[in-house]
């Protein structure tokens, strides 16, 4: 009985999801709200804002369910995602993707704190979730490119526990042991990827 409501179940989300396609569109429009924050086509020019441009449908997806839910806590986000609606999520989802990731936005200054953070990277197998160009996929973050000061931002929450929902676990394992000189060190490489 379980096993055929749990199939019920899954037809109808599997449905349900094909009968409310994303429309890049209308995720375009309802961006306007994120611009001030996030930058025009996605990409922030505010220190601890992260860009969103490029980032996988599903993450940015996931992000925001787990903010209007309150499990991910940001004072600015929070009035924000209690005016989206699943169908606005999906948008921005798709959205989101649709646009060119960020670039690394200067040369890398410091070549070999970049050789320390791939070490890390390797020796943590960062790459195992967020592919080898960590560009990220499906709900797993895309890193590359993104604010240096951003990821050590969010390396330091994920190590305190205080990010979670998602990769939540998997990544406070990660990150817990990690020491300021690998956050500075990671943070630092993939930021110039």
């Amino acid at each position: 009985m379980r096993i055929a409501l749990v199939g019920a179940l899954s037809v109808a989300i599997l449905c349900g999801s094909f009968a409310h396609a994303a429309d890049v569109a209308a995720g375009k429009e309802k961006a306007e709200l994120c611009t001030g924050c996030h930058g025009e086509a996605g990409i922030s020019q505010i220190e601890n804002i992260p860009s969103l441009a490029g980032q996988p449908d599903l993450f940015t997806q996931w992000q925001l369910v787990f903010f209007r839910s309150g499990s991910r806590k940001n004072e600015q986000m929070q009035p924000i995602v209690e005016q989206i609606s699943n169908e606005d999520i999906r948008n921005l989802g798709a959205y989101f993707a649709s646009l060119a990731p960020p670039k690394a936005s200067k040369p890398d200054d410091n070549p070999d704190l970049s050789r320390k953070g791939a070490e890390a990277a390797a020796g943590r197998r960062c790459a195992s979730c967020h592919t080898d160009t960590y560009v990220g996929t499906k709900a797993v973050a895309g890193l590359a490119g993104q604010r240096e000061e951003y990821l050590v931002k969010a390396l330091h929450d994920y190590k305190s526990g205080q990010r979670s929902g998602g990769a939540g676990a998997a990544m406070a394992e990660v990150a817990y042991p990690l020491s300021e000189e690998e956050i500075t060190a990671l943070a630092h490489y993939l930021a110039h990827l």
